[in-house]
């Protein structure tokens, strides 16, 4: 069985938390170590974990000071803090788990299957759920995308493509498993292993509209062509009756594009991730 590591990045996640911990401690094989970085928390994160890390000597608190706000750059970075923590063990799989997560106990195993029938699967994770509005709902994945809060690398990989890049308005997975298909390794999501999120995607701390606001900008920062983005905004629409979201979303984007928002990934990740985009259109 092949071996695997977590990094979490924890920021105020007291009332989430200790779920998350007993879903990895329930696991039917268990981290080598699980560095949970504590990114700036002023609740009982930091108690949570430590009382945890005292009976299992695999989870370590780390501390950092955040950038005083909740924001997916600070995220990148916590992560990749904890993942130098790590570069001395021996270990096969990287896995990035936030701090909201839980799954049945036989995920990791079933995971870690997959990685060893697949030489070439660099990237693979379950199928998501999300908790919005008191109930679980299932959440659209493509068969080549693993939702950002619970990615597994094969070590090798996330070495290749650099780890996560620091985005301040999100992304970091898309950029991540994007780079994963660009260097040659493959991606799959398996829906047969679900994870439960406990809350809605990107809405910590702020409203469902400033998420989609946000989610725009996002967008267009990782170079989303302006075509892909039409058909996913009235897509989505359609299919999940979104369509005020998905307004707020495109205005998001707009609003960047109007703004000239500097874009912080490579020239060749740009050519590559619309090449991609495009093809699913339709374009050759």
């Amino acid at each position: 069985m092949l071996t695997y590591a977590l990094v979490s990045a924890a920021r105020n996640e007291a009332e989430f938390i200790e779920r998350t911990i007993q879903s990895v401690v329930n696991q039917t094989v268990t981290p080598v170590r699980w560095i949970i970085v504590s990114d700036g928390s002023t609740d009982e994160t930091d108690e949570i974990i430590s009382n945890y890390a005292e009976q299992h000597p695999w989870i370590e608190l780390m501390r950092a000071d955040g950038d005083g706000q909740r924001n997916f750059g600070s995220k990148a970075k916590a992560v990749m803090a904890g993942y130098g923590r790590l570069t001395d063990l021996s270990f096969d799989c990287i896995g990035n788990l936030d701090a909201d997560i839980t799954f049945e106990p036989t995920y990791y195993e079933s995971i870690l299957q997959k990685f060893s029938e697949h030489p070439k699967l660099g990237l693979a994770g379950g199928s998501r759920r999300d908790r919005c509005e008191g109930e679980f709902v299932d959440v659209h994945q493509s068969e080549n995308s693993v939702g950002g809060p619970y990615q597994l690398f094969r070590r090798e990989c996330f070495d290749k493509i650099g780890g996560y890049m620091s985005l301040q308005y999100g992304g970091i997975d898309a950029v991540a498993e994007t780079s994963t298909r660009m260097h040659g390794w493959d991606v799959v999501c398996f829906p047969e292993f679900v994870a439960h999120h406990h809350r809605c995607t990107g809405t910590a701390n702020r409203t469902i509209w400033e998420a989609g606001f946000r989610a725009g900008q996002r967008d267009y920062l990782i170079v989303y062509h302006p075509l892909f983005e039409l058909a996913r905004c009235a897509g989505r629409a359609v299919k999940y009756f979104e369509p005020i979201y998905n307004i707020v979303l495109m205005a998001g984007y707009t609003w960047a594009a109007i703004n000239r928002k500097k874009r912080p990934v490579p020239d060749n990740f740009v050519r590559y991730l619309q090449q991609e985009q495009l093809a699913r259109l339709g374009f050759k």
